[in-house]
């Protein structure tokens, strides 16, 4: 690939005319992003070095401060909780809820962490959210080394570095490497897989004509990834790489390109991998396991939106904009050079990659930004390699596309300010400058492919991706206490003079609430129960939403019980605000309310 800053203009002769300065920070901006990505082009070390270096700017900030995300985070992690809690390692339980909807590869990976920071000391391990975030982390990092790897197979280092880069910058992935769920590590999984089956397609040439014999590395890397996939989410990576293969199978008007994955011996080996656990939960659960799984939660999805998550087909399109940026508006510009390649082998495999599963993902009616994070490398690499194979083309359109990269940031820093001020009637200061350098950059980036600078575009980019991470992640969210509440509402119970506190929540059920008081955590019905459990003796607490007020109020006749604390705040799963008073019993001293 060429210099980032190939091409570019000279510089104005008037030091003072906002052109020249223009001129100046994009160049300046340039030269560090190819110094960068030369740097990356020396070796794979260094290149690893670079994309670990990016991924972690973009996925710590806001790591440990951010609250458990209501509701998918924290029903993972108090499941993993409760495995450590009970000893059980097969059957997964939220509470007395049997929670049979995702294998058991997550938990298993979540409770590990978790075990091994109470090992180490970690205060108060099993309501740290950020030990069960730990194998997210680890499955984003891995993913974005995979990424590299899988674009060693269809372009050349510095490339392979840029498509790692755009992919590992992009919204999706940053969010999800955040949270305690199975994404982060189901896209690792998956994107090693691809990487092994891109190296069988592209290698097939060669082994029919020297009869080499196939790699048993790569056919390794593709079984462990397929059997790992299963045990984290089922039949996903199976189905990524089986719609590719079969696509590719068709286009090619032969099977025998797979041989190279060893798929006897593969297969072995992942039932040796899946099949412990499976037939585990089968005898644990009466078979009630794959009841759950297949028919309640896969085949509901697919019939129905599950669960209120019901879109439109083409929603992925118009939020792909949002989640795969800074990349997505530079990603439709390759359109018309994939189309145009579309015998090209290694455009054949990249579009074998994204389209059959998109196309899946768009027809069935649950959506969720998330599903087409495995899609996402290859969109990047196909992006990458439209810039490697042809000049940038600037029609208006294209100009106008490339544009959209500067939206999200400025959405975003608009969007943190408003929240801020409405929610608590702050401004979030600290967090300005990096989202307006995020914001900078990204204007940068359009007058780089105006001038037909498509690398340096992309470059710039990734660097306003990592700054966003910054200053929206790490500096923002931790300004808006609003929307924190059951950390507040965990932070009332901590402080009571009681070594132990029952406690029970009247309205107020979210998920992240168990997580942090307790698998014991009671959700009475009416304002009767409410009472009823304060009057049971001991010390005990009780959180009352705003709209059960008068229930409970009518029912407390006569109690004897202190008010502890009230938290206001905005639940992000209802959409309203919402307001807690807390109440406690067997408190010395305390008033009646």
């Amino acid at each position: 690939m060429a210099s980032l800053t190939a091409g570019s203009a000279a510089p104005v002769s008037s030091p003072r005319s906002s052109a020249t300065r223009l001129a100046g920070l994009l160049a300046a901006a340039l030269h560090r992003a190819d110094r960068a990505l030369g740097f990356a082009a020396e070796g794979h070390l260094r290149a690893c070095a670079l994309l670990l270096a990016l991924a972690l700017v973009c996925f710590l900030p806001g790591f440990v401060s951010l609250q458990p995300m209501d509701r998918d985070e924290p029903r993972f992690a108090q499941a993993s909780k409760q495995m450590l809690e009970t000893g059980d390692l097969v059957d997964i339980r939220f509470q007395g809820e049997a929670r049979h909807k995702k294998p058991v590869g997550i938990y298993w990976a979540q409770a590990a962490t978790v075990a091994a920071g109470e090992a180490l000391g970690v205060e108060k391990a099993r309501t740290t959210i950020a030990l069960y975030r730990l194998p997210s982390l680890i499955g984003a990092l891995a993913a974005s080394l995979l990424a590299y790897w899988a674009a060693l197979a269809v372009l050349p280092r510095r490339g392979a570095v840029l498509a790692a880069a755009l992919f590992t910058a992009c919204l999706m992935l940053s969010a999800e490497a955040r949270l305690a769920k199975t994404d982060a590590l189901l896209t690792a999984c998956a994107v090693a897989a691809m990487g092994a089956l891109a190296r069988a397609w592209l290698g097939r040439v060669r082994l029919e004509r020297e009869r080499a014999p196939p790699s048993r590395g790569t056919a390794l890397v593709f079984w462990l990834a397929v059997a790992l996939g299963i045990l984290v989410k089922g039949p996903m990576v199976p189905l990524f790489a089986g719609l590719a293969a079969l696509v590719l199978a068709i286009r090619e008007r032969s099977w025998r390109w797979l041989l190279a994955l060893r798929p006897v011996p593969g297969l072995v080996l992942t039932l040796a991998i899946v099949a412990p656990w499976f037939l585990a939960i089968a005898w644990k659960s009466g078979g009630a396991f794959f009841g759950e799984a297949v028919g309640h939660d896969m085949l509901a999805k697919v019939g129905t939106g599950a669960e209120k998550h019901w879109a439109p087909p083409g929603s992925y399109l118009v939020v792909f904009f949002a989640t795969f940026w800074p990349g997505a508006a530079f990603a439709a510009l390759s359109l018309p050079f994939a189309w145009r390649h579309r015998r090209d082998d290694s455009v054949a495999f990249l579009l074998a990659w994204i389209v059959p599963a998109w196309a899946l993902f768009e027809a069935v009616p649950t959506k969720l930004p998330h599903y087409v994070l495995p899609l996402m490398p290859a969109v990047a690499i196909l992006t990458v390699l439209a810039l490697a194979r042809g000049p940038v083309l600037r029609r208006r359109w294209e100009t106008v596309a490339a544009w959209l990269v500067v939206a999200v940031p400025l959405g975003v820093t608009i969007g943190v300010v408003a929240i801020g001020w409405q929610l608590d009637q702050t401004i979030p200061w600290l967090a300005l400058p990096p989202l307006l350098a995020a914001c900078a950059l990204a204007g940068l980036s359009w007058p780089a492919f105006a001038r037909g600078l498509g690398e340096g575009a992309l470059a710039l980019g990734v660097g306003a991706g990592a700054l966003l991470s910054v200053g929206a992640f790490g500096l923002a969210q931790p300004e808006v206490p609003a929307l924190k509440i059951s950390p507040r509402l965990a932070a009332i119970r901590d402080a009571l003079p009681c070594k132990t506190v029952q406690t029970a929540s009247l309205g107020y059920r979210e998920p992240s609430l168990v997580f942090l008081i307790g698998t014991d955590l009671a959700t009475p019905n009416t304002g009767a129960e409410a009472v009823a459990f304060l009057r049971a003796g001991g010390c005990r607490l009780v959180f009352v939403e705003g709209r059960h007020a008068q229930d409970f109020a009518s029912a407390a006749a006569g109690l004897e019980a202190a008010r502890v604390g009230t938290v206001a705040g905005f639940n992000i799963n209802t959409g309203r605000r919402t307001e807690l008073s807390a109440y406690a019993t067997g408190l010395a001293g305390a008033p009646a309310p």
